[in-house]
């Protein structure tokens, strides 16, 4: 049988190439009112090899043109059951889709198409491709939903997931389920969840479920990680912004940081926290608070701004003062405004405008305008 072509709402509409003829493509109106005729007295449980189907909308523009092995009509005409199906699935008239697949059906009106079997799509503009076991599209919805064992690669960006809901004029794509998101530059930022919106134009991915965002060195090494409620990264420039419950835990320096809103810059190596923060440093055992900081990991320092706390719990000493600013392979603290230093052995409180030192072995020296020392005498 020879290849067939069909156009039209319902199936069966026109056969433009017969079962053993090929039709020049300007021939006139009564040949083609004949060969709708034809068509329309084809047994409906005829299987077709080699058929080309096509589905136009109210405009005439294409929505969609499969090749398939072989397509088998059911009864009442409502669906095709094809094999090996590929071809383009179009959008305003151009090809948006590549598609492949093992099996698949296509509706009687048109507006849906289900894709079975090591399913792929590629986007013709972008080059993005998506994988998964199923495929449904929905032109009229510009929806395409990619299902089971989703994995895609972009320029930017490569991920797997449960699933992907594709609006390809919105550049949006939200992905569900055991989600894994990483990007393709050094230093690479690899995201984990369960619910992720893929906003494609603004080069932003945005969740609003518990995220774990991991910094990948060398292709595979995990350095820092960090979690957040909600998160919300900017993929080239690789920027990540937690919410709620955020942490970020380096490995050098060795730094614990949370807070309800950091900014993490995986490319300038810095955290930035506009809402109140705690960073431990845990070997040391010093902790330090404030309203809001930046720490820089390389060069390794830290500047605190607003309500600043220092604690160093292993002399139970500690420091407030209005802005500090910390570097830590030395671990020196330099504080400025209403500095107040406390140390418990032997017990004294000193109060000035500038403080410079360490409180892991207590040389702090409260410097600048009125300072006062207030030393409390041991127990009689």
């Amino acid at each position: 049988m020879g290849w067939i072509k069909t156009i039209g709402l319902p199936f069966a509409l026109l056969v433009l190439v017969g079962l053993g003829s090929c039709r020049q493509e300007g021939r006139g109106a009564d040949r083609l009112a004949e060969d709708t005729a034809a068509a329309q007295q084809v047994d409906p449980n005829l299987t077709f090899n080699n058929i080309t189907l096509e589905q136009p909308d109210e405009n005439g523009q294409t929505l969609w043109k499969v090749r398939a092995q072989q397509a088998v009509y059911t009864p009442d005409k409502q669906l095709a059951k094809v094999q090996n199906p590929s071809g383009e699935l179009y959008q305003d008239g151009k090809p948006a889709y590549k598609i492949q697949a093992k099996a698949g059906e296509i509706r009687q009106d048109g507006n849906r198409i289900f894709l079975r079997g090591d399913v792929v799509a590629t986007d013709v503009e972008s080059g993005a491709v998506m994988r998964g076991n199923e495929l449904e599209w929905r032109p009229k919805q510009d929806l395409m939903i990619v299902r089971g064992n989703l994995r895609g690669t972009h320029p930017k960006l490569t991920l797997s997931a449960n699933q992907g809901r594709v609006q390809r004029r919105q550049q949006r794509i939200e992905l569900s389920g055991n989600i894994i998101a990483e990007t393709t530059d050094e230093p690479k930022l690899k995201l984990q969840g369960e619910r992720m919106v893929w906003l494609m134009q603004q080069d932003k991915l945005v969740s609003d479920r518990p995220v774990q965002a991991q910094r990948i060195a060398n292709k595979t090494q995990v350095t820092d990680q960090a979690n957040g409620d909600t998160a919300e990264v900017l993929i080239g420039s690789r920027i990540a912004t937690l919410r709620n419950n955020a942490r970020v835990i380096t490995v050098d320096p060795p730094l614990l940081v949370t807070g309800n809103s950091l900014t993490w810059n995986l490319k300038r190596q810095t955290l930035e926290a506009d809402q109140p923060v705690t960073v431990v440093h845990q070997q040391e055992q010093t902790t330090l608070t404030a309203d809001r900081a930046r720490v820089d990991l390389e060069p390794r320092v830290a500047r605190f701004t607003g309500n600043v706390r220092a604690i160093g719990q292993r002399n139970d000493s500690k420091l407030t003062s209005d802005t500090l600013v910390w570097t830590i392979p030395s671990q020196q603290l330099v504080a400025e405004g209403n500095v107040v230093y406390n140390q418990a052995d032997p017990p004294a409180t000193v109060r000035g405008p500038r403080a410079v030192g360490r409180l892991q072995n207590r040389t702090v020296v409260v410097s600048g305008g009125r300072v006062v020392t207030e030393i409390v005498p041991p127990n009689p």
